[in-house]
């Protein structure tokens, strides 16, 4: 069993994560992917905009029909700070010998040392870092020192090779704010959604 984990905020979930997480799949033959909405992000204290409900609702809605595809909302029941760390444990204990992939970006990789418990997570996932186009080679050395040679090599053959995806939630929440349109930004049923719903206005 191969698990991918794609964790993020999704305020609101958009083409360009359901881009990453359809190449992931692929280029990782993964079994099963996870989306899991954050809650508290130790290194984003502000915290998102839309509601936890309101966040997983537009996921469940941008994922309907995928087989293999699944909403995984432990992170926001869980109480106070929640770190990649717990939760990878976690899944390792109800999926005994499955590999597990964490999804992540080059932003976030760069920040690893600042993580909660790097040496231990990153001993339990091999990471598979997105590299965008235009983006320059992945720098996998800010992981020595937490990892071994060998496991760094090992995510150097899980990078997630993608296209200029100009697209970001804030964009989104900022026209949505606006009453300006967000049609092809996100899934028709997710527009639908914050437009029914004033997710994102006042």
């Amino acid at each position: 069993m191969r698990i991918g984990v794609f964790g993020g905020s999704f305020d609101p979930v958009h083409v360009g994560h359901l881009w990453i997480a359809e190449t992931a799949t692929e280029a990782l033959d993964l079994d099963r992917l996870l989306w899991i909405p954050t809650a508290t992000q130790p290194l984003k204290p502000d915290g998102p905009v839309a509601s936890d409900d309101q966040r997983v609702e537009m996921l469940r809605l941008a994922i309907a029909g995928r087989p293999g595809h699944e909403v995984d909302t432990r992170e926001l029941h869980r109480a106070g700070v929640s770190y990649t760390v717990d939760t990878i444990a976690e899944l390792q204990q109800e999926h005994p010998g499955a590999e597990m992939y964490l999804i992540i970006g080059s932003d976030s990789l760069a920040s690893m040392r600042r993580w909660h418990q790097p040496e231990a997570l990153l001993s339990r996932v091999s990471l598979a870092v997105v590299q965008r186009g235009g983006e320059e080679q992945i720098d996998f050395s800010v992981l020595k020192g937490l990892v071994s040679e060998d496991r760094i090599e090992r995510f150097r053959g899980c990078v997630i090779n993608m296209p200029v995806i100009e697209i970001s939630s804030s964009e989104i929440r900022s026209r949505a704010g606006q009453g300006s349109s967000i049609r092809h930004r996100v899934p028709r049923s997710v527009e639908a959604y914050i437009q029914a719903n004033g997710v994102y206005r006042g």
